[in-house]
């Protein structure tokens, strides 16, 4: 099987995660209930998940007061897409 439709799957994958991962603790956050940690949040993000992550949250506003995640999830996709031009041009 082609490693990069693998690695396709693997984005749509994570990135749903994200969006699940994301609306849960918005919704725990509205409802006083147990939450999902933020380093939680950022190792999702970090993992692949980043771009939808970011988009949900400004779509539902969740967490878009934290200088953590405004600037965080922000600098962690410039890195992956760094790191995916490196690995593309330069390993391959």
């Amino acid at each position: 099987m082609n490693p990069y439709f693998l690695f396709l799957i693997y984005l749509v994958i994570i990135n749903i995660i994200a969006v699940i991962v994301t609306v849960c603790d918005k919704y725990r956050a509205k409802h006083n209930k147990w939450r999902i940690k933020e380093s939680t949040l950022l190792l999702i993000s970090a993992l692949g998940g980043s771009i939808f992550m970011y988009i949900t949250m400004q779509i539902i506003r969740h967490k878009t007061k934290k200088i953590k995640f405004m600037l965080g999830i922000p600098l962690i996709i410039i890195l992956q897409f760094l790191i995916f031009y490196l690995v593309k041009f330069y390993v391959l």
